[in-house]
């Protein structure tokens, strides 16, 4: 730059991993989701009969040890990096012009 002043540098954090609290809540949600599934599964096998009671009950016996698995699986931590970004990728429309100081 010719008068000496530096650009401010504007830091994106959408590299940064998700924290520990997000990760346990999403799993939670996933876990109550699948067995809401199997109590409707159970549900079922009192107002039908023929294959889709068959397929409810194979669904009440299979869906909690899955749902116990995935709500298990904690993801790994990736250090995440703050990286700056240049000015070539900040959004903005091509004929907005700057303010300068």
């Amino acid at each position: 730059m010719a008068d000496g002043k530096r650009q401010p540098v504007v830091h994106t954090v959408t590299s940064a991993p998700s924290s520990p609290a997000d990760d346990q809540d999403q799993r939670v949600r996933r876990y109550l989701t699948m067995m809401g599934i199997r109590v409707v599964c159970l549900g079922l096998l009192f107002v039908t009969d023929g294959w889709l009671r068959w397929a409810a009950i194979a669904g009440a016996v299979v869906l909690p040890y899955f749902a116990v698995v995935t709500a298990n699986a904690v993801r790994p931590r990736q250090s995440g990096e703050i990286e700056p970004v240049g000015p070539h990728s900040v959004p903005g429309p091509p004929d907005a012009h700057r303010l300068e100081q």
